[in-house]
Parts: C-alpha cells; structure tokens; sequence
C-alpha cells in the first residue's frame, strides 16, 4: 500500500447531521426543541444564567455552546464579545448555492474553479451535485454571480439558487465567561479549503480537553482562546495565500495580489522563497505538503535550495521518480472507480 497519503471527506452535510443526533439521543443525550428569544445574564457574576425560549420555558446551565449560527445569540447578543473583521485579506462575502442532478462521472474530489470574482465550487455526492459561487460584492453583483453559477452547472439544476451573506472573521474571544462559541457562532472562514467542520471538531476535542471540574478558571479560558486563535489564523493565512499569489488579470484579483498580508503569512513567502523552506508551527492545520502545492502551484519558485539536495546524482532522482511513477500506476490499476467503490461499500438508497 502507499504511505503517507492524506485525504479528506466529502459529507452530505444535513445527513451528516441526522446521524450525529440519532448518534448524540441514544445515549442519553436529551434534546428539546424549540426557538431561543433571549438569554438572561446573572447580575452578580455576568455569567449567562439560562435561555428563554419562545413557549416560556428558561434551561440553566453552567457552561453553554453557543451553535446559533452568525447571530452568535450568547456569546454575542448576551456577552458582547465582539468580533474581528478579516475582509480586508479574505474579501470575498457572498454566495450563490445551488444542487443539480449527478452526472455519470462521479469525480472523487472536489473542483474549484477560478472566476472574475471569487471561485465556484463543484461537490459531487451520491445523489447529487453541490455547486456554489463565492464572490465579492464590491466586485460582482447578485445576478451576474448567480448566472454565472447556473452557467456553469454540469447537471440540471435541482432547487432555485440561494443567496448566503457573511463576513470573513472571528470572535475576539471564542470562550468568554461561561460560554463557548462553536462553528458560525465562533467566526467564518470561506469553504475554499473545507475546514468549517474541521475547526467545529477541533474545537469540541479543545471543549472536552478544558471542560471545567467545577468552577471555570480564567487560565484554562485564556489557553483555550490561545490555541482556538492560533489555530484560527493559520487557516487564514493559507486562504489568503491563494488569493493573493495570483497570476490573473481581472480588477478583482490584481487588488489581492496587492494587499498587505499578515506578518505571519508574509514571513512563511519569503522563507520559502528564500532556500524552499516551509516549517509547521506547532499543530497547525496545513502540513508542509499543502503550502508547498499552493506556492509552487501559483508561482513562487524558491531561489536556493538545501546544500543537501546536491547529494543524490540526476540519474539517482531520475530513477527515484520513476519507481515513484510505477508504483502510483499499479495501485491505480487495481482499484476501482470511485462510483463502483461506494456502490459497493456505502451506497445509500
């Protein structure tokens, strides 16, 4: 088998949820539905004391997850918390969404794709397609995006488009007095790499690893917002990198390849640039595999090298790479498509 290949998954996100309910109830996990009005704050510690929810019931908790979405109901509207806008590196703030019908090519990875604005993306799934265009509005209007979108759908489309709004950015802090905000409620990065579930996971483990034994300590809050914050911008960075390593013409990415990045981004370019060179801090998300692709990929070629490199013979690489070559082929060769492996493991009905 090859070692040391990475992939990911690509989730019907709704269905994804189902399970994770069914999976959460039958363990005891009791669930009540209803819509949240308000939160009221005990006066005394400015803690959030219980949700009020709109047939007049109050639940008390000592620690709340706040996943009500952009709103971010506690640890904004009750807390106040605060929030730092990135749009001025990640400026892209809308998108047009829409499914169509699969086509007979059910590709094994998602495609994204370049526009004058932004990047569409193409989600194959077993039933369906997941098609979206992400742009900005200060460079594209809502109907010129969304026939752009419609244009370029491979299938017929399933459901009218829908219009989704957000800002690039998070929370100042993401755990603040007895409230921790989870997935929209933390922030929102755009999904050019996937990483809204990830960073939701993350940070249940964080969750689980400082969940308070009895009274919530500032020091445990402190180095929780500390990792969720480090973890937070190195995603951002590697976004901005592919925005603003461009080669294109259109207004739009000419702005991103003349703005500003942050010191931490900048510092990753030039040591690259410098001798190759790409150091993962601590436990960032993108290992050096990713960075290496997105910079070689767009353009920014190193202009020296480890004195090491001179070690091997072009003959000796020659055949390295060859052997690498013949070994990709015969595992290739042997598996199945994409469509028939999924058929055969976990279609769905």
């Amino acid at each position: 088998m090859l070692g040391g290949l990475v992939h990911a998954f690509q989730f019907d996100s709704g269905l994804y949820g189902q399970f994770l309910r069914r999976y959460a109830e039958a363990r005891g996990v009791a669930r009540v539905e209803g819509k949240i009005t308000h939160a009221e704050c005990d006066p005394a510690s400015g803690d959030v004391a219980r949700v009020m929810l709109a047939d007049g019931s109050a639940h008390e908790g000592d620690l709340f997850l706040d996943c009500s979405g952009f709103r971010g109901l506690l640890i904004e509207e009750a807390l106040h918390t605060g929030f730092e806008d990135w749009s001025h590196w990640l400026p892209c703030d809308r998108a047009i969404v829409a499914p169509s019908a699969s086509t007979d090519a059910l590709t094994p990875y998602t495609r994204a794709t370049a526009k004058k604005a932004g990047w569409q993306w193409r989600i194959p799934l077993q039933h369906r397609v997941g098609n979206g265009y992400v742009y900005s509005s200060t460079a594209l209007g809502d109907d010129e995006a969304r026939a752009i979108l419609l244009e370029g759908l491979d299938g017929e489309t399933l459901a009218d488009p829908r219009l989704l709004k957000f800002t690039a950015g998070r929370r100042k802090a993401f755990w603040n007095r007895n409230v921790v905000a989870l997935g929209l409620a933390a922030g929102f990065m755009e999904p050019l790499e996937s990483t809204s579930i990830h960073l939701v996971q993350s940070a249940i483990e964080r969750v689980l690893k400082f969940l308070p034994n009895g009274p919530i300590r500032a020091a445990d809050i402190a180095a929780y917002n500390a990792q969720t914050a480090f973890e937070w911008e190195r995603v951002r960075d590697f976004l901005i990198l592919h925005y603003h390593v461009n080669g294109r013409s259109e207004p739009f990415w000419r702005d991103c390849a003349a703005m500003a990045v942050p010191d931490t981004l900048a510092e990753k370019i030039d040591l690259f640039r410098a001798n190759g060179r790409i150091h993962r801090f601590n436990e960032e998300l993108f290992a050096e595999v990713g960075w290496l692709q997105v910079m070689v990929g767009q353009g920014i070629m190193p202009t020296g090298y480890h004195p090491l490199a001179d070690g091997p013979s072009d003959a000796e690489l020659r055949e390295f790479l060859s052997l690498i070559r013949q070994t990709v082929a015969k595992h290739v060769g042997a598996m199945p498509d994409h469509k028939a492996f999924l058929q055969r493991h976990s279609w769905a009905a």
